[in-house]
């Protein structure tokens, strides 16, 4: 049995589609059909419903699944064991990401990675909308979140720190909040459906408050610049806003009491697949950038010096 043709059958049933397919694997679509049907023919077995639009898995096709994919994994993992120069990632792989996060920081650092692996190619899909890994037949994903999906193995990279910030001319114009109480007397600009703020008083007690914005925008970036334009009190990242922050365009607006954040950078996969070549040295590039103490946060310590 040729694990090509098993690569093909596992590809196509990933992505739903034989031209797909054909485009990741470097073939023409009626090559790639050609070559189903004559794996097919030397199963007995029809694995896929064609139509114009896309292919389905048949009940022989569902069954037959899962033992290709470990084959097809398998065989990359022999190649990766006799070494590098043997095993160099190729193909195309499917990456998830936040979008803002992925502009920012992913993006700008993908010359450098792509000179490294120039064999394997990158489709990377950016939204904030968390995806379906399994069904959008991705081969890995960034998400920052709290974790609480067993069904993915997870390594972390960075955590995810937050700070309450304002321009300047907000700051002079509107005053800064002594204590959280005060927001409600403030413009709070928020990030999607982020309106709970936690706080850590000097004490350690948490305080919590939720927010009604004056200003709701589905967008990092959007909400750091509007910010910056001295719309209102913002809750941000600083892997958002860390080069405002250090610029002084924007400044910390309840010092004080620092947010407290459940979330952390994570890179992910199912744990129905073995880790492939393609996949670990996205990972490994990934731990290389941001790892240990992300650049973002280099340089705004002193933000962070009330935290207990």
């Amino acid at each position: 049995m040729d694990v090509n043709d098993l690569n093909l059958f596992v590809r196509i049933a990933q992505l739903r589609s034989i031209s797909s397919a054909a485009r990741d694997l470097g073939l023409t679509p009626a090559g790639a059909s050609a070559r189903l049907a004559a794996f097919e023919k030397k199963l007995g077995a029809r694995l896929l419903h064609r139509t114009t639009r896309q292919a389905t898995l048949t009940e022989d096709g569902l069954a037959f699944l899962p033992h290709a994919e470990h084959v097809v994994l398998a065989a990359e993992s022999a190649r990766a064991a006799l070494g590098r120069g043997q095993a160099a990632p190729r193909g195309t792989l499917r990456v998830a990401a936040p979008a803002s996060f992925a502009r920012m920081h992913i993006v700008p650092g993908l010359p450098e990675f792509c000179r490294r692996y120039p064999e394997l190619a990158l489709d990377l899909r950016i939204s904030d909308s968390v995806v379906d890994l399994v069904e959008g037949a991705f081969d890995v994903a960034v998400r920052y979140a709290e974790l609480n999906d067993t069904s993915f193995v997870a390594r972390r990279l960075a955590p995810d720190r937050r700070v309450l910030v304002a321009s300047p001319e907000y700051i002079e114009r509107r005053g800064r909040p002594s204590t959280p109480d005060d927001l409600s007397d403030h413009a709070c600009l928020v990030v999607g459906t982020l309106d709970l703020w936690t706080f850590r008083a000097k004490g350690g007690e948490l305080i919590e408050r939720r927010i009604t914005p004056s200003l709701r925008i589905n967008d990092g970036a959007a909400v750091r610049d509007a910010a910056c334009a001295g719309l209102g009190v913002a809750w941000m990242a600083t892997w958002c806003a860390a080069d405002e922050l250090r610029s002084g365009a924007l400044v910390p607006a309840l010092p004080d009491y620092p947010l407290i954040s459940t979330q952390t950078l994570w890179v992910l996969y199912p744990s129905s697949r073995e880790l492939a070549p393609k996949v670990r040295v996205f990972i490994d590039w990934l731990v290389e950038r941001f790892g240990g103490q992300p650049y973002w946060d280099r340089g705004l310590e002193w933000i962070f010096a009330n935290d207990q």
